[in-house]
């Protein structure tokens, strides 16, 4: 086992990898820019590190100085968290060279899942439903053209080195296509420094869920079941549960085996996501693999009683895994609170905490990085905190959802709360019968915005 652990994340994430650490008795680095001097997981770890100033290019996305960090204070692994480097092949590498283990994949692994095209080619050929597409990348106008007509419209522009929705556009009708075209190709290059765009059919208004696997360096391989992740805006997930109300026993275990497939087919070693589309006949598509761990992994440990961040640690170290795949004991619903005003369009609201109440009580969980007197920085994502619920059946984990979010308090700053409290009482989310779209005509009510 790893006798010091270096946690190249920052908020709750990483205060919640110094949690599992100190309680099997690892000891911990954290890192942190001048932003976060002031940081409970800066606090609560045995050594902190600045590593720069508050720009992530400076501080948290720079390999050099988090390489530094970990060698003069002899850390021998790093764990990445989500976010920044989590998902870098290249950082990956970098600790390898350097003698320190990376709790994850393999830089070969993220760089085979990484690139969504190549991820595609891979679960074609490990027999995993994908939806229909360009067999490649389209560098040509025409070419994309014609292919968008073979497989019919609506259709979607995806990068390749895409994420967090950027680089896609949805294309309903020909007319439109080379304006799209442009406009996902500029974006793709803004954000990730890679244009290459590819297409596949849209599927209208699908439920998004994805399988939790986790697989060890001998070639085992298991699933802990499913999270839905429909509640989204922008491609941004706000809500996630699990067991997912569409879920059947005969689904379950299709998509299961899928993700057990799509994580065999590349040898897969730590935790990692498979994402999936999932259409109106319950016919399901691959979309993407996330080689890390989840923020909404907190979902899955609810409903399995199991510490995921532990069971990297032990892969990581060489401990293989049970194999055991496991199905949901209850349900839970995870509400990420963010720094947003949700009635200004989810504009951000980064500043000064001026009163801080966490939600409690049984069954109710809170993942967080802040307290009364903090200050949200401007710079990084604007999650402060996880709010998870679990009870035996829906209904009840969703009374309990609303009780804890009425009884959670942040002051000084606007938050998702509101919103998250009218979805509890809106009733095509309690019915379950949800898909993508939801957030399509969720409306908060401007006049109804409480004042300080």
């Amino acid at each position: 086992m790893f006798n010091k652990i270096l946690i190249a994340n920052r908020g709750e994430i990483a205060l919640r990898i110094i949690r599992t650490c100190k309680e099997i008795g690892i000891k911990t680095v954290a890192i942190y820019s001048t932003a976060d001097k002031d940081s409970l997981h800066v606090r609560f770890a045995d050594e902190a590190v600045c590593i720069g100033p508050p720009s992530p290019a400076k501080s948290y996305l720079d390999p050099i100085r988090i390489m530094a960090a970990a060698e003069i204070t002899n850390a021998d692994a790093i764990h990445p968290g989500y976010g920044f480097l989590a998902e870098n092949a290249d950082f990956a590498e970098i600790c390898r060279q350097h003698g320190i283990k990376f709790i994850g994949p393999t830089p070969e692994m993220i760089r085979k899942m990484g690139d969504k095209i190549t991820a595609k080619e891979t679960m074609i050929k490990a027999g995993v439903p994908v939806v229909p597409g360009s067999e490649g990348l389209l560098k040509v106008l025409d070419k994309g053209l014609k292919k968008a007509s073979e497989i019919g419209y609506p259709i979607i522009l995806k990068a390749t080195a895409g994420g967090g929705g950027r680089g896609m556009r949805i294309v309903r009708k020909p007319e439109d296509f080379e304006e799209q075209w442009n406009l996902a190709k500029n974006e793709a290059r803004v954000s990730f420094g890679n244009d290459g765009i590819y297409i596949e059919k849209y599927i209208e208004n699908p439920r998004h869920i994805e399988i939790q696997i986790v697989g060890d360096q001998y070639g085992n391989v298991a699933h802990l079941s499913e999270r839905d992740c429909s509640i989204q805006r922008r491609h941004q997930k706000l809500v996630e549960e699990s067991p997912s109300p569409l879920m059947t026993k005969e689904l379950r275990k299709s998509m299961g085996d899928a993700a057990i497939k799509a994580g065999k087919s590349i040898k897969y070693e730590g935790l990692g996501t498979v994402e999936f589309l999932v259409d109106k006949h319950k016919n399901f598509y691959f979309m993407e693999m996330n080689t890390r761990i989840q923020v909404e992994h907190t979902v899955t440990e609810e409903v399995i009683e199991f510490d995921l961040v532990k069971e990297q640690i032990k892969i990581a170290a060489g401990i293989p895994i049970s194999g055991k795949s496991y199905i949901p004991k209850m349900h839970a619903i995870e509400c990420r609170i963010n720094a947003e005003n949700p009635y200004k369009n989810f504009s951000p609201s980064p500043g000064l905490i001026t009163a801080y109440h966490s939600a409690s009580g049984q069954g109710v969980r809170v993942d967080s990085h802040a307290y009364a007197g903090y200050v949200i920085p401007q710079y990084y994502d604007s999650m402060i905190a996880k709010l998870i619920c679990k009870a035996r059946t829906r209904e009840e984990a969703i009374k309990k959802m609303k009780r804890a979010l009425e009884e959670y308090i942040i002051e000084g700053v606007k938050t998702t709360i509101p919103f998250h409290l009218k979805l509890m009482e809106d009733k095509r989310f309690t019915s379950g019968k949800f898909d993508t779209s939801f957030m399509d005509d969720f409306v908060m009510d401007e006049e109804k915005e409480p004042t300080e």
